[in-house]
């Protein structure tokens, strides 16, 4: 029996779901108990070459979650500068809002990931976006003690 998409993808098994998406191709827009895209989770567990791969396939890239989260903003929340600049360069919508009204850019102040913040800001996000609570992304830099980012912003 093959190997589910979902489970390929945990486990950066390439091969497993490279055959699962060639079986069925629909798989790459279908989403998981938790609102999961293949994409969504292939960035969360921080798989680069499932990710590239996945966006060869064509995912759609600002597809959100249950709670309203893309797989940009997942980055953004993890840390993964390499699957941020991938994710930008290939055409991420940098502004979406989630369920609480947080951007990328807010999720990247918010965790201190100065890299992500600066690659956001060079690729033109929203800097003066306000998350549900009414707070920007240099709010968050400064509750943070993010200092590069506060300077960045």
């Amino acid at each position: 029996m093959p190997m589910d998409l979902f489970e390929a993808i945990r486990q950066g098994n390439l091969a497993a779901a490279t055959a699962a998406l060639q079986a069925e191709p629909s798989l790459l827009s279908q989403k998981n108990q938790m609102g999961f895209t293949p994409l969504i989770l292939a960035t969360y567990y921080g798989q680069v070459e499932i990710t590239t791969y996945l966006l060869e396939q064509k995912a759609d890239l600002n597809v959100q979650d249950a709670s309203g989260n893309t797989a940009l903003m997942g980055v953004c929340f993890k840390g993964s500068t390499d699957l941020a600049a991938l994710l930008i360069e290939s055409g991420a919508d940098l502004n979406v809002r989630n369920g609480q009204g947080s951007t990328a850019l807010i999720f990247a102040a918010t965790y201190g990931h100065t890299e992500i913040a600066r690659l956001l800001i060079e690729a033109g996000a929203d800097t003066n976006a306000k998350d549900g609570q009414g707070r920007t992304a240099l709010y968050h830099a400064k509750v943070k003690g993010a200092q590069e980012i506060v300077d960045l912003l």
